[in-house]
């Protein structure tokens, strides 16, 4: 952990309540809160969707929504409330004073703009240094953040870097007019476990070298333990704990910092009855696929092998985890298997059908057989059409009378855990969770025999994913399905997966039943993966 330098605070918030709009189900999104920054510590503020930590570091920022207001209290830094500045002010204080890493860097970053020149703008935005000093900076940054090959880094557009990549550009942006606080909103939920490891390490040596300030939002308790100094625990705006790491992690007081623990996956996979291995739902026999793009007039195309003789097969009743960095044609794999991209090679036998060999009228009389369950619910579902419309489209499509449907939406509601009444409301009425549940709801509408699960937990609080998982679990054994989870998350995949496949550039480099794989990984890869999951020497872990 990084040692405190100074015990003055760079910022303090002191008794902020922040009012929700009247029709919210409760009155106040913060409710009294009080938390000091001090230079030269890390405070992790932690707890579920909706706890109101993303609002503090809105406040912060003077990013609030306008929907919401300030009832009380104040924020104060270098002897001023910033709960008082007006837009000139706060334009003074953003990026010199305090400064800002956001969750979804491709959502941050200008996807028109290269990123040099958005490090640039910083310096053009409070008119410093000249523009030749401007590139120079930028090219500086890019290297202090460890960003590969700067000088085409700086000229790259957005799309054309890895999550990761961009993530290290978002933090040299922020560190650009060299903030005494930093505030990261979950800059590391999207991100697969060694990139996450990077990119934590990066904050850290950063912070120290700065004597920074950091305010750090997550959910995952795993990056709480590597990172931080003192750590906050939010419920409905309300801290219901805080204190040093070591304190709240090996002797939690608050119910509810004890049930967000024990929410946490285990690195101990469950021990798990062995299944038939001669009935096999799914077959894949040497999928090849190879990603083409063109380099232009005056460069060759680029092609990236995203699977590579992909060999595997899913008993009946077992759940295999696919699971690598990004880029390792994990999710390549998942829409291959799902026909939702063609194989250059490869067979996938659905019992024995082959379902690649399949056309027209004969391939969707088979698709009903194997369905997905998306990373992001919100995107997938339909905003524009109701819950009941969005559950029923598919079977209907299929033949289904629309009253026998309608019934059976409202019979699959209540299995995922969400009330009739749901049937008539729109997607944004609902919570991340309850939004998965509906994807599972559709999913399961089409009678599946298998289920692709795509990242279904991985935006989820710990708490909420506990919950899916547990549920995917229930689903899974009560309707006999098969399914492929695919995740970078190895916390999660040691407790619902039977076995799992690793893959790297496109190749599957070992496949072992779970528990196999955690007490005796072969490939230095594997090894690598678990090597860095965050957490594994925290105190709960240790105790």
């Amino acid at each position: 952990m990084t040692q405190v330098l100074s015990k003055a605070p760079a910022v303090s918030i002191k008794n902020l309540r922040i009012a929700l709009p009247k029709s919210a189900e409760r009155p106040y999104a913060v409710d009294g809160v009080s938390i000091d920054l001090i230079p030269g510590e890390i405070v992790c503020v932690v707890g579920e969707s909706g706890s109101g930590k993303s609002m503090c570091a809105h406040a912060l920022m003077g990013l609030l929504p306008d929907t919401v207001k300030t009832e009380t209290g104040e924020v104060l830094f270098e002897g001023q409330n910033l709960l008082k500045l007006d837009e000139s002010g706060w334009r003074e204080v953003r990026g010199r004073g305090i400064a800002m890493v956001f969750q979804e860097p491709m959502t941050a970053l200008n996807p028109l703009m290269r990123i040099g020149e958005q490090m640039m703008e910083m310096f053009e935005a409070h008119n410093l240094l000249t523009p030749k000093e401007r590139r120079a900076k930028a090219l500086s940054l890019a290297k202090e953040v460890g960003l590969p090959d700067p000088e085409r880094i700086i000229r790259a557009y957005p799309h054309q870097l890895s999550g990761g990549q961009r993530q290290r550009a978002m933090i040299a942006m922020a560190l650009a007019l060299e903030p005494s606080v930093l505030v990261a909103d979950e800059p590391t939920t999207a991100l697969d476990v060694t990139t996450q490891a990077q990119i934590l390490k990066l904050i850290r040596n950063l912070q120290r070298s700065r004597n920074m300030a950091v305010m750090f939002i997550t959910h995952d308790f795993g990056v709480v333990a590597d990172i931080a100094d003192r750590v906050v625990v939010l419920r409905h705006g309300k801290i219901v704990e805080e204190g040093s790491i070591d304190a709240v992690f090996r002797n939690p007081q608050h119910d509810y910092t004890k049930a967000l623990l024990a929410a946490v996956p285990s690195m101990h996979p469950p021990v798990r009855a062995p299944l038939d291995e001669n009935a096999r739902a799914v077959e894949v026999i040497g999928l090849d696929k190879t990603y083409v793009t063109s380099g232009g007039w005056f460069k060759p195309d680029r092609r990236v092998q995203a699977a590579n003789e992909v060999t595997f097969s899913i008993m009946q009743g077992e759940t295999v985890g696919l699971v690598g960095e990004s880029g390792s044609g994990k999710s390549s794999v998942a829409r291959l298997v799902m026909r939702l991209i063609e194989a250059d090679r490869g067979t996938v036998r659905i019992g024995d059908v082959d379902l690649t060999a399949l056309e027209g009228r004969a391939l969707r009389a088979q698709r009903h057989r194997i369905q997905m369950i998306f990373q992001d619910p919100f995107a997938s579902l339909n905003p524009r059409r109701r819950v009941g419309q969005i559950i029923t489209d598919g079977p209907i499509a299929r033949g289904t009378d629309p009253k026998l449907a309608m019934q059976r939406a409202r019979d699959l509601l209540g299995m995922v855990g969400l009330d009739a009444g749901s049937l008539d409301r729109y997607p944004h009425e609902f919570s991340g969770g309850q939004r998965q549940r509906l994807g599972i709801a559709r999913a399961l509408a089409m009678d599946p025999e298998i289920i692709v699960a795509d990242e279904a937990v991985s935006a989820l609080d710990v708490s909420v994913q506990a919950q899916v998982l547990k549920l995917l679990e229930d689903l899974k054994a009560r309707l006999g399905l098969s399914m492929l989870f695919i995740t970078h998350d190895l916390r999660v995949a040691a407790q619902i997966c039977d076995r799992i496949a690793v893959m790297q550039r496109g190749v599957i480099v070992e496949l072992k039943p779970t528990a196999q794989l955690f007490a005796s990984p072969e490939h230095p890869y594997t090894r690598e993966l678990l090597g860095a999951v965050p957490g594994q020497s925290s105190p709960s872990q240790a105790a």
